[in-house]
């Protein structure tokens, strides 16, 4: 039987571009995972990864033009979003680069001998080596800096760790570009090219998750798939670890102070954030709790102003389409929803941008409403009207994780509901904003993108430099000859390595 070909679909049009590869079969899955564990050893030289970082960063800089247009034909996010995302996805490999330079995420740690203490301790020397092989599954909404080249891939490649990509249906011929660009990077520093391998199709991405010299999986996507892969990660013989990031509401909570001073700002500022990228970032508002009456109307108005002069636009393909007008209807239906601005198709091949409003005590209570409390990817959101910050809370308390939540305050006094709101929030959410807006994730070290499930499948970070944490695991050599230790744990730090000796920093 031929493997299936994979196709470059235009989403504008929903026309097939050009075939790009071929699904590949369990043989071929296997073939890729041992030659990328093959590669392991050539990648432990930490020099060499600096530089094999650096150097894919900047090929892929030089390649921004073909990369840009590719991207862009497979995803309608338009060469603007895309330039900028391509500059963060080098930044990345970078800022991974000055990690694996610095050398403190090996976390080396030597408490000496001392027959002292009761009980008496023994020589231990710890630090952190690399899991092995990781699966990563890249994104449909970021084609650059959640897929290939992106922050999955470039921090596991700091940690030691070669990579299988499983691509993307949505953006094949990108995929392929980009891993076409690492690959010329590893080995023009003289590391094998398979550091980093791409499979295509479903079943490739099974076969991959079930792969015994898999070590781990790195995935951004559905809850639906996400779940599903994760839950195969747990059933192997061997279970392993699986970093999925897989849905997020968003909530954002409006004080009645922080309205009232500057509702029509937070309206317009919500506007923008919830159509960024046509609603289809991560990180999206889905669900805005704002005050009834006269301080929360004008911000509905400014809102309603803002949407409705957004343009309609294409979504990442069209079974996403289908799913958001699938959505946005059922929502819509409910008793007591309406929608000022009407979410819903723009063309044949395109959406326009909306939102729907709804009393919040609909929502505390559980019922129908229920659909309102999760995720409707693409450009819409919901703004749930509260009579009482209890009846805020209430409907707080009533959300599963999420990788964002957001509070409005006011700034030119103090704000009586912010303390409780705040409080209400910090449980639900990785990462917490005041005064601000959740789209857009700044690459840094205090970064934390995930949050409690189903935003994330564990508490480590997708973005930032402590996302090389999830690709290793502690080993503490215990009174070994220092013949025999790695250079890491020598007593002399031959490697000028940050470390902590006998619990204080060396």
């Amino acid at each position: 039987m031929a493997a299936a070909p994979v196709w470059s679909v235009d989403p504008r049009t929903g026309n097939p571009r050009e075939q790009v590869a071929v699904e590949a079969t369990a043989e071929e899955v296997d073939r890729a995972v041992r030659s990328a564990h093959a590669a392991r050893d050539p990648l432990a030289d930490r020099a060499v990864r600096a530089a094999f970082l650096r150097g894919a960063a900047g090929l892929l800089a030089d390649s921004a033009e073909h990369v840009i247009e590719a991207a862009d034909a497979e995803t309608a996010l338009g060469p603007a979003r895309l330039t900028g995302e391509l500059a963060r996805t080098a930044a990345q490999l970078r800022a991974f680069a000055d990690v694996v330079d610095e050398g403190a995420f090996l976390d080396v740690h030597i408490d000496h001998e001392d027959p002292t203490r009761t009980p008496p301790w023994p020589d231990l020397r710890r630090y952190k080596v690399p899991l092995g092989v990781v699966a990563v599954y890249a994104a449909s909404n970021f084609p650059l800096a959640f897929s290939v080249p992106g922050g999955d891939t470039a921090s596991a490649l700091a940690a030691g760790c070669p990579v299988v990509v499983k691509a993307h249906p949505d953006h094949p011929a990108t995929s392929e570009l980009c891993a076409s660009v690492l690959r010329r990077a590893a080995a023009r520093v003289g590391l094998p090219e398979d550091v980093l391998v791409l499979v295509h199709g479903f079943e490739a991405g099974i076969e991959l998750i079930k792969h015994p010299l898999v070590a781990a999986a790195g995935f951004t996507g559905s809850v639906r798939g996400g779940r599903a892969l994760y839950d195969l990660a747990a059933a192997r013989p061997a279970p392993i670890p699986f970093h999925g990031e897989l849905g997020s509401l968003n909530p954002v909570v409006v004080t009645e102070a922080a309205a009232a001073e500057r509702g029509e700002r937070i309206g317009a500022g919500l506007a923008g954030s919830m159509t960024m990228g046509l609603g289809q970032f991560c990180t999206k508002p889905g669900l805005v709790l704002a005050p009834a009456g006269e301080t929360g109307d004008r911000l509905l108005e400014s809102l309603t102003d803002a949407v409705s002069d957004t343009e309609a636009g294409a979504l990442l393909d069209h079974r996403m389409r289908d799913a958001f007008l699938a959505g946005v209807r059922e929502r819509a239906e409910l008793p007591g929803v309406r929608a000022p601005v009407t979410p819903g198709a723009g063309g044949d091949h395109t959406v326009a941008a909306g939102f729907l409003t709804v009393p919040a005590h609909l929502l505390a209570d559980g019922g129908p409403h229920d659909a309102l409390l999760e995720e409707c990817f693409g450009p819409v959101t919901v703004v749930a009207r509260y009579a009482s910050g209890t009846e805020a809370t209430a409907v707080l308390s009533r959300l599963p994780g999420n990788l964002t939540a957001t509070l409005h305050i006011a700034t030119d006094g103090p704000d009586a509901d912010a303390p409780a709101l705040l409080s209400a929030l910090a449980p639900l959410a990785g990462r917490v904003l005041v005064n601000g807006w959740p789209t857009g994730v700044a690459v840094a070290p205090a970064q934390h993108h995930g949050g409690p499930y189903p935003a994330s499948t564990s508490t480590s970070t997708s973005v930032g430099t402590t996302a090389v944490e999830r690709w290793l695991r502690p080993l503490t050599y215990q009174s070994t000859p220092e013949a025999l230790l790695p250079p890491e744990l020598h007593e002399g730090n031959p490697l000028g390595l940050p470390r902590r000796v006998d619990g204080r920093r060396a």
